[in-house]
C-alpha cells in the first residue's frame, strides 16, 4: 500500500511550480523498468498490458492506465458503459494504477470522478474520434481553438485531473495550460504543456508506424532489434532443421538409466 511514487497532489504541485514532467508510453516490462531507472516521472500503459509485474517494473513512476473505448478492459472485457469503466478502473487500481485515461463521454468521466478516481481526458487530436477530424493538428483556427478550450473547461468542471493534449498549436496549448487546472500531458503540443509525452518506439527508434512530427529519436535501436530478430529466426530455423534430421537431441542432452535399473523396470512392468 505504501510506496515512494508521487500522488495526484504531487503532480498538481509540480504543475503549480512549473516543473517539467517527462512521460512515456510503454508496453513491455523492459520498457517500464528502463523508464523507472531513468527517472521518468509518468508512464502511460494500456489496460491490456497492465499487470502486477508491470506495476513492479514501473517502480516509482506515476502510472496512467489507459482505458480506451472497446475491448481493452481486464481480460479483454469491452468498455462501453460507465459501469464497465468503473469495474475496469477498480480492478486496475487494485494492482496499483495511479490514474486512468478515459476519452469517453462526459457522463462516463463524471461517474469515474464521482467514485474518487483520478481521470485523464484527451484534447486535440483524439485517435478514437479521428473520423471527425482526420489525422491533423486540431486548434489551428479560432473556432477549433475555442472548441478545445470549452472541452478542457468542461472536463475541469467535472473534476477530471489531467488531459492528453495532442497535436495542438503551441500558443493554444500554453493558454490551456495556464488557464485550466488540468495537468496538460503534451504530445506534439509545444514546450508549454505541463508534461512532454512520447511513445517509447519513437524515443528508441524502433517504431514501424508513421513517425509523428513531434517524435524524436534519442537512440536508434531499430537495426539492433532487427539484427536480434534475424538471429532469433536463424536459431529457430537451425533447431527445426536439427529436429527434422534427428541431430537433436544428442547424448549430451539425454538423461540415461543404468542397465540393471532398466532391466528391473522391465521385469516389474512386463506381464
Amino acid at each position: 500500500m505504501y510506496h515512494n511514487r508521487p500522488h495526484v497532489e504531487d503532480i498538481r504541485a509540480m504543475k503549480k511550480r512549473s516543473d517539467k514532467l517527462s512521460m512515456l508510453y510503454v508496453t513491455t516490462l523492459d520498457e517500464a523498468a528502463a523508464a523507472s531507472a531513468a527517472g521518468i516521472h509518468m508512464l502511460s500503459i494500456e489496460g491490456r498490458f497492465w499487470s502486477p509485474e508491470m506495476r513492479e517494473a514501473a517502480g516509482n513512476c506515476f502510472v496512467q492506465v489507459g482505458l480506451p473505448y472497446g475491448p481493452h478492459g481486464p481480460a479483454g472485457a469491452k468498455l462501453v458503459t460507465a459501469e464497465d469503466y468503473l469495474r475496469a478502473a477498480f480492478e486496475h487500481g487494485a494492482i496499483g494504477a495511479d490514474c486512468f485515461y478515459c476519452a469517453a463521454s462526459y457522463d462516463i468521466q463524471k461517474a469515474m470522478v464521482d467514485n474518487h478516481l483520478a481521470v485523464v481526458g484527451h484534447i486535440g487530436l483524439i485517435p478514437s474520434y479521428i473520423t471527425w477530424t482526420g489525422w491533423r493538428a486540431v486548434g489551428k483556427t479560432a473556432t477549433e481553438a475555442v472548441q478545445i478550450f470549452a472541452h478542457a473547461k468542461r472536463m475541469e468542471e467535472i473534476g477530471v485531473f489531467g488531459a492528453e493534449l495532442e497535436v495542438v498549436p503551441d500558443r493554444v496549448a500554453k493558454y490551456l495550460t495556464e488557464n485550466t487546472s488540468l495537468v496538460m500531458l503534451g504530445m506534439g503540443a509545444g514546450k508549454y504543456a505541463d508534461a512532454q509525452y512520447l511513445f517509447t518506439e519513437d524515443v528508441c527508434g524502433y517504431g514501424k508506424n508513421h513517425k509523428p512530427r513531434h517524435g524524436k529519436v534519442y537512440r536508434n535501436l531499430g537495426p539492433e532489434l532487427q539484427r536480434i530478430q534475424d538471429e532469433r529466426i536463424a536459431a529457430f530455423s537451425d533447431f527445426k532443421a536439427d529436429v527434422d534430421s534427428g541431430g537433436y537431441p544428442e547424448a549430451e542432452h539425454t538423461v540415461t538409466i543404468k542397465d540393471d535399473a532398466f532391466d528391473a523396470f522391465l521385469k516389474a512392468v512386463e506381464v
